[in-house]
C-alpha cells in the first residue's frame, strides 16, 4: 500500500473559529485540540480534492495498470446523489478500472482497507486498486449553532492509496467493527433528503447544514461506550491478524478532541510519539487514517517493521480498526 494526501492552500486558523463560534481561542486549541484547519477554495470540489490526492501515485503504478478505483469520503460531494469515483476515474485516464463506493461516514477508512484487501485475496484478477476519500464538510458547518460544535474541527481535504497484490510492504492485515446504531438519528444534515427536501423554507431556516438535536442526549449515551468501543475494534483487529495488542507500536486515528486521543494512548500502553495528533489538519472525515499514516511515515514516528493500526469512528455510530505491517517483510 502506497499513500498520498492533499490538503487545500487556505488555512483557517484557531483564532477565526473562534470569533465565528464565539469559543474561546483556548478552548479551540486545548479542548477540540485544533490550531488550525486547511479548508478548500469554493471551486475546489470533493472529485478535485480526490485527483489532487491521487494522481502522485501514478508516478509508481501506471495508469492502465490500476484494476479498480474505491471512494470512501464525505457524503457531500460535488453533486446530490452522483457518485465520486467515475469520474476520478476518468481524470486520471484510468481506463481499465472499474469503480464503485463504500459509505461509512467518518468510519469509512479501516473497512474500506480491510475489503479492499479482502477484494484482492479472493480475486486474482484484481493486481492494484485505488481508494479515495475526500471531505469538504467544512461547508456544511454553521458556527451559530452551538448544537454541532463538536465538529467545528471539520477540515477539508484528501487521502488516495494503492493497495497492491502481493506488494511486499505495507501488508494490510485484518479489522474490526463495531457499529451501535442507536445513535442513527443523532447526527445529519436535517434537509435536502426524503424527509425534509429542499424548498425556500428549509434554507431560510438553515436547515443545510450538520445539526445534533440532542447533543446534551448523544453526549451522556456516546462518552460511556466511545473508548470501550475503540479499544474493542483496536484489540480486535490485532488479535485476528495474531498480534497481541501490546505489540502495537504506532496508532493512526481520526482527529479527535484531545482528552480521547490521550485516553486512547494510555490504555494502550502508547507513548506520544506512538501517533500523530492531527492538530494541524482537523477532522477530514474518512480520510483521517491514511493522513496519520502518511505524516507518522513524514515525520519518522511509522518505521520499517512496525506493527501500525488505523482506527476511527463515525456518526450513526461505527468504529473501526484495521492492522498493517508497516515497511517491508
Amino acid at each position: 500500500m502506497d499513500i498520498s494526501v492533499y490538503l487545500p492552500v487556505q488555512i483557517m486558523r484557531a483564532d477565526e473559529i473562534a470569533a465565528r463560534s464565539g469559543i474561546p481561542s483556548e478552548v479551540i486549541r486545548e479542548k477540540f485540540g485544533l490550531r488550525g484547519k486547511h479548508v478548500a477554495a469554493p471551486n475546489e470540489h470533493v472529485s478535485d480534492l480526490c485527483i489532487q490526492a491521487a494522481r502522485p501515485l501514478l508516478a509508481t503504478v501506471p495508469p492502465d495498470e490500476i484494476d479498480a478505483v474505491v471512494y470512501f469520503g464525505s457524503f457531500h460531494r460535488d453533486y446530490y446523489v452522483w457518485p465520486v469515483a467515475p469520474r476520478v476515474q476518468y481524470a486520471l485516464g484510468l481506463s481499465r478500472a472499474h469503480s464503485f463506493e463504500l459509505m461509512n461516514t467518518s468510519a469509512g477508512g479501516p473497512i474500506t482497507l480491510k475489503v479492499v484487501a479482502d477484494m484482492l485475496r479472493a480475486d486474482a484478477s484484481l493486481r492494484n486498486v485505488l481508494v479515495v476519500a475526500g471531505s469538504r464538510e467544512s461547508y456544511l458547518l454553521d458556527y451559530e449553532n452551538g448544537r454541532s460544535r463538536f465538529m467545528f474541527n471539520f477540515g477539508d481535504g484528501a487521502a488516495a492509496a494503492v493497495v497492491r497484490r502481493g506488494h511486499r510492504a505495507n501488508r494490510i492485515l485484518q479489522g474490526a467493527f463495531v457499529t451501535d446504531g442507536s445513535f442513527a438519528l443523532d447526527v445529519m444534515v436535517p434537509a435536502g433528503g426524503s424527509v425534509h427536501p429542499a424548498s425556500v423554507s428549509t434554507v431560510e431556516r438553515r436547515m443545510h447544514f450538520f445539526d445534533v438535536p440532542d447533543p446534551a442526549g448523544m453526549k451522556a449515551r456516546l462518552d460511556p461506550v466511545t473508548l470501550p468501543n475503540f479499544l474493542r475494534v483496536i484489540h480486535g483487529a490485532c488479535e485476528r491478524s495474531g498480534y497481541a495488542p501490546e505489540a502495537i507500536d504506532f496508532l493512526a486515528v481520526l482527529h479527535t478532541k484531545r482528552s480521547l486521543h490521550d485516553q486512547l494512548l494510555a490504555a494502550l500502553g502508547l507513548r506520544e510519539d506512538q501517533s500523530v495528533y492531527l492538530d494541524h489538519t482537523g477532522h477530514i472525515s474518512a480520510a483521517d487514517p491514511l493522513i496519520a499514516l502518511h505524516e507518522g511515515r513524514r515525520t519518522g514516528r511509522l518505521r520499517e517493521g512496525a506493527l501500525a493500526v488505523a482506527a476511527s469512528a463515525g456518526t450513526g455510530y461505527s468504529w473501526g480498526a484495521v492492522a498493517i505491517e508497516w515497511g517491508e517483510r
